[in-house]
């Protein structure tokens, strides 16, 4: 073997990629923050969040007694 005949000291230097991938997880909670966002608005009168409920009545009864 070649390096046990020489005696001098050498480095080594091991590369590590880390880039590609991992973007799962970031698009996981921007989906998970865009629909909560979306049943906020859909629900956002039920929860008292600004939004107004009016209910109108589809008939109304009226008794007009005339003497």
């Amino acid at each position: 073997m070649a390096d046990d005949r020489d005696d001098t000291e050498r480095e080594h230097t091991t590369v590590v990629e880390t880039g590609g991938g991992g973007g799962g997880g970031v698009l996981a909670v921007v989906l998970l923050i865009i629909i909560v966002l979306v049943l906020l608005y859909i629900f956002r009168a039920d929860l008292g969040l600004g939004g107004s409920k009016n209910i109108i009545p589809s008939t109304v009864n009226v008794n007009v007694n005339h003497s």
